[in-house]
Formats: structure tokens, C-alpha cells, sequence
């Protein structure tokens, strides 16, 4: 072999190995940039509108989602958890819903679309806590004979009903937030975007 040859051959090698190096490196700077276009979950779950597919909720049971940080409930009632909305009217300081903590299609005795669905954000209006569900009537839940069903806020004691109104007196100046949403199908709420009522 020739000292030209031996010298091709070495500068072939040289651009191979820097070529392949050259490749690497493209490939390295262009996976973070095309992952980068791709909303990330944090960036989802800030103000993207998230699907709840309710189909296997069953009837007295509750599902939380997360929308912009916040864990919002869908509570799917029963005809028994219905008719106590009747039974607080008297009791929760908003009962019409007047104070605009929920969007027009929901200021009703419900405070929702479909009767049988709360969806409400489970934030207590007084220093943001999460209330705990207390859904068993009377003694059952540790609430007392005339308890109705409904939320405890643990940390001052504010109590809400099944269609999140506060009670009367308590340190929660406000029924419980309902975010904007509607109903895709029977089935699926889409929480955070409202739609046709």
C-alpha cells in the first residue's frame, strides 16, 4: 500500500467518524426541540380543558379531576342525595346562587346542567382547603341525627351541601366554586370549557 492510499484511507475514516459525530450531535439538539412543541402535562393541567368520561360512576360515588391545579369533583347523585337540596334551602347562606361562583347555565337549585352531576371545584371558599365528603345521612357519618349529606371543610369547620352551597354562619363566605364545563356526550364531561347548555 502506497502513502497516498494509506492517506486516503485515513482521511476516509477521519470523515466518516466526524460525519457520524456530525449525525449524533443533529439528532441530540433535535430531539429536546421537537419535544419541546409538544404541550407537557404541567402545561395541560394549567388551563387545558380535561375530559371526564363518568360512564362507571356509579350513583352516590365521586371522581376528582385535575383542571389548572385544582381538583375538581364530579359527584353523581342519588335521587335520595337529590331530594335533600330541598331539605338545606333554608340552611345555606346563597340558596338562589346569586353570588356568581358559578357560570349562568348552572345558577339552579342543582347548580349543574344534569341534575344527577356536580361538578364542582372541591376548594373551600374561606382559606383553600379541600373538604371532605360526608355523603351518609344522620349519625352514620358522624355529622348527627339531622345531617342531610353534603362536605366538611376539616380545617374551620365550614359545611356545604350536595350542590356545594355553604351553610349559613360558617367561616366560608362562599358556595363552592363550579368551573365552566359541558357535556361532550352522556357520559363525558369536558371540564373548563363551556359550552351549549
Amino acid at each position: 500500500m502506497s502513502v497516498d492510499q494509506k492517506m486516503d484511507s485515513s482521511r476516509r475514516t477521519l470523515l466518516l467518524a466526524t460525519s457520524a459525530a456530525g449525525g449524533v450531535a443533529a439528532v441530540a439538539t433535535a430531539v429536546p426541540f421537537v419535544a419541546s412543541l409538544t404541550p407537557s402535562e404541567r402545561a395541560k393541567a394549567a388551563g387545558a380543558p380535561v375530559e371526564a368520561d363518568v360512564s362507571k360512576l356509579a350513583p352516590g360515588e365521586m371522581m376528582t379531576v385535575e383542571w389548572r391545579g385544582k381538583p375538581v369533583w364530579i359527584l353523581r347523585r342519588t335521587p335520595e342525595m337529590l331530594a335533600s337540596l330541598d331539605k338545606t334551602e333554608d340552611k345555606v347562606s346563597d340558596p338562589a346562587s346569586d353570588k356568581p361562583m358559578q357560570p349562568e347555565y348552572a345558577k339552579n337549585k342543582h347548580r349543574s346542567i344534569n341534575p344527577e352531576f356536580l361538578v364542582a371545584v372541591g376548594i373551600c371558599t374561606h382559606l383553600g382547603c379541600s373538604p371532605s365528603e360526608k355523603f351518609k345521612m344522620g349519625t352514620e357519618s358522624g355529622m348527627g341525627a339531622d345531617w342531610p349529606g353534603g362536605f366538611l371543610c376539616p380545617c374551620h369547620g365550614s359545611l356545604f351541601d350536595l350542590a356545594g352551597r355553604v351553610y349559613s354562619s360558617m367561616p366560608a363566605p362562599d358556595n363552592l366554586e363550579i368551573p365552566p364545563h359541558h357535556y361532550l356526550a352522556d357520559t363525558t364531561i369536558l371540564v373548563g370549557e363551556d359550552g351549549k347548555a
